[in-house]
């Protein structure tokens, strides 16, 4: 492979940062043993293109070994071993962190050695020392909170001391790691909280932890909670087998969490130890704290600053040139809920905060009545059905619901009947105005050179339509006193496809503005497979989803539509793809062309949505990624923005955020997309 290949191929090249936890098997009062082990473990991790490896708790003597911990001889050979690592590590790329018993001052200590190519940056002991039902260690050992010193000798080496450590890699601007061990993490306030507030985004947990029933989901929520407070990677081993089980039992737990999200878990109680690795996105927790302003003012209220702990560098020198590809679940469709577990639930909640939004904005404007245009396609159909079981909700009836078809010059038979059958299931007032009269009146006003014969199928005729049903539409609600209910999704105008003013853009009130065009798809789905309404709607429900997405402004054969929206703006799934790491992570065009194509190619592990039809499963290569994010940055940055920055009034219901002025997004109308263009191409071809 090429070397610029291999570097767009890299995680490293893109803000990332492979960890391995290992749960090794323990021979217990055996540190060359144990050191070997964990020596065979770091080098697999280095020929794995791992940054940071994870031991578990006193991994070198086992946890488990009780009094013998106090044995010269068993300390002494704890240092002989890390001085032995320290030798055979001098080529080695990951930091690695190994627990050891170790005297200081006439005390002993629960302390993480913190390695990396030969030198010992830090030694870090434990603060929080438990003393209760199965644990004695403060028979044994001192706690770091107050030590007498702040540097030892180890290994003929001269090292920091302290639990104050952080360790910083100068060529990695990302990566500060901090070392808590095991009950460190138990506590009300952890020592990593303050250290992530001092800006640690790497958060490592040295522990024993043995097993009890029930215990690892104890655990699992721990790491879950702090990680997503902390707005930080937390990874966690614990000790494993080999472990004294005089009175206790050991799982050999490792697991690695993002920002509350579980990139990878072990086997518990595997025989022969256990070793997961996991790709961090430290840009992603760096963009979540910036964009968390309460985070830095946590940090000031504390007075926690840079200064509170001391910075240890070192220089990383990750492999930026080979083929090092992603690990990671990236889910092709980040507005779709995925977890099939709580599908119903997610769905429900989407649906019900349109559905809340909409009766508030009825109660507020003192009217029973909405105006809707209803073309047969997705969007509308969408709100449809919200404005239907909105009616519902505040026990009024659905012929309070202002239907209308207003087809034109395009409409299809098949959208134009799917559209009268949805209004007729559904029960709302319904009605057809045909617009083409209008329409032909304005273009004759206008002067614009249509006629049968020429077909002049520019954008002021395809305009004149979408203005002519947004103008009909507001005109009805005010003689009949309705609120004009809009259709547009997020999708839609993210990339500008939408008539401004007076056309699809505008409306009283739009449940969908911040509801994707795939997230559509699948409430949609969701409706029609639960039956919310009668099974003759569940019917057409599932037509409207097998029917091509289209404007309908351009006339085709009369049957189906003649335009084919994805031929202009792409794929919206690609689409909204681009718009979540856009917008909700604020991630370059080339990162978002690097996630993309680990989810959307022929070998991506990328989860479908729970229920996606086999044949919509489709794959990209990078060619087509590029030219649709290419279109995407042209769109978003540089030409619509002036139309999301008047919208009208609509619920947020994704936590991928919303394009409103008043609320996720603001941007100035007048930029240039040039400078998104220029990474895009330089990043990924150059």
């Amino acid at each position: 492979m090429a070397i610029a290949a291999a570097r767009f191929n890299n995680i490293y090249n893109h803000g990332m940062l492979r960890v391995a936890v290992v749960a090794p098997v323990v021979t217990i009062v055996q540190p060359a043993e144990n050191g070997a082990r964990a020596l065979d473990a770091w080098m697999k991790a280095h020929a794995d293109h791992a940054a940071l490896v994870v031991f578990p708790e006193l991994g070198l003597t086992g946890y488990s070994i009780d009094d013998l911990l106090l044995q010269d001889t068993v300390l002494e050979q704890t240092e002989a071993q890390i001085a032995a690592l320290c030798d055979a590590s001098a080529d080695l790329t990951p930091v690695a962190i190994v627990g050891a018993p170790l005297r200081v001052g006439g005390r002993l200590y629960n302390t993480a050695v913190v390695l990396h190519k030969g030198r010992i940056l830090g030694v870090v002991p434990k603060t929080y020392l438990p003393n209760y039902r199965e644990f004695y260690e403060g028979r044994h050992f001192a706690s770091g909170a107050h030590t007498s010193v702040d540097e030892i000798v180890l290994a003929g080496q001269t090292v920091p001391f302290g639990a104050d450590l952080m360790f910083a890699a100068s060529d990695v601007p990302d990566f500060v790691l901090h070392v808590e061990i095991c009950e460190d993490v138990w506590v009300p306030i952890p020592p990593s909280a303050h250290a992530a507030l001092a800006g640690a985004t790497v958060l490592a947990n040295l522990s024993a932890s043995n097993a009890t029933i029930g215990k690892s989901d104890y655990r699992h929520a721990l790491c879950r909670a702090h990680s997503g407070r902390c707005m930080a990677a937390y990874i966690y081993s614990a000790a494993g087998p080999g472990e004294s089980t005089t009175d206790l039992a050991w799982d050999g737990h490792a697991m690695a969490y993002e920002n509350g999200v579980l990139l990878a878990e072990s086997e518990r109680f595997a025989a022969g130890g256990y070793t997961i690795t996991a790709d961090v996105d430290l840009e992603l927790i760096r963009q979540e704290r910036m964009r968390h302003n309460t985070f830095e003012s946590c940090a000031a209220n504390h007075q926690i600053g840079p200064q509170t702990f001391r910075r240890v560098a070192f220089r990383l020198d990750p492999p930026l040139d080979v083929d090092a590809p992603l690990r990671r679940s990236v889910d092709r469709f980040p507005f779709v809920p995925n977890d099939a577990a709580k599908l119903s639930d997610l769905c429900f909640e989407a649906y019900n905060i349109q559905v809340h939004g909409l009766v508030q904005r009825l109660k507020a404007s003192h009217t029973q009545k909405i105006v809707i245009g209803v073309s047969g396609g997705l969007d509308s159909t969408q709100a449809l059905v919200v404005a239907a079981r909105t009616m519902d909700a505040m026990g009024l009836p659905r012929k309070n619901i202002l239907a209308y078809t207003l087809p034109a010059f395009a409409t299809s038979q098949m959208t134009k009947s799917n559209a009268w059958r949805l209004m007729r299931a559904l029960g709302v007032s319904a009605e057809e105005i045909d617009i083409t009269p209008a329409c032909r009146q304005m273009l004759a006003d206008i002067r614009h050179p249509f006629d049968e014969g020429r077909k002049q199928y520019d954008v002021t005729f395809e305009n004149v339509q979408a203005g002519a049903r947004t103008s009909l539409l507001f005109r009805l609600a005010n003689q009949h006193n309705g609120l004009v209910l809009g259709t547009g999704d997020l999708s839609e105008l993210a990339l500008g496809w939408c008539t401004y003013g007076v056309g699809d853009h505008m409306s009283h009130y739009n449940v969908n503005a911040s509801v994707s065009k795939t997230l559509i798809q699948h409430l949609i789905r969701w409706v029609a497979d639960s039956h919310l309404f009668s099974d003759e709607t569940s019917a057409v429900l599932i037509d409207v989803l097998g029917t091509e997405i289209s404007p309908e402004l351009v006339p085709g054969d009369g049957e189906r539509p003649a335009q084919r929206t994805e031929d202009v703006v792409g794929p919206y799934e690609l689409q909204d793809f681009n718009l979540s790491y856009a917008t909700r992570h604020r991630f370059r065009p080339s990162k978002i062309a690097f996630l993309s194509h680990h989810a959307w190619s022929d070998a991506a592990q990328g989860r479908w949505p729970p229920g996606q039809p086999a044949q919509e499963r489709r794959s990209y290569d990078l060619d087509t990624i590029e030219k649709w994010l290419d279109v995407f940055l042209k769109r978003f940055f540089g030409t619509s923005q002036f139309k999301r920055s008047v919208l009208p009034n609509g619920p947020k219901v994704s936590p991928g955020g919303s394009l409103s002025p008043r609320g996720d997004w603001r941007a100035p109308s007048d930029s240039s997309s040039a400078i998104w263009i220029a990474e895009l191409a330089n990043r990924v071809r150059g």
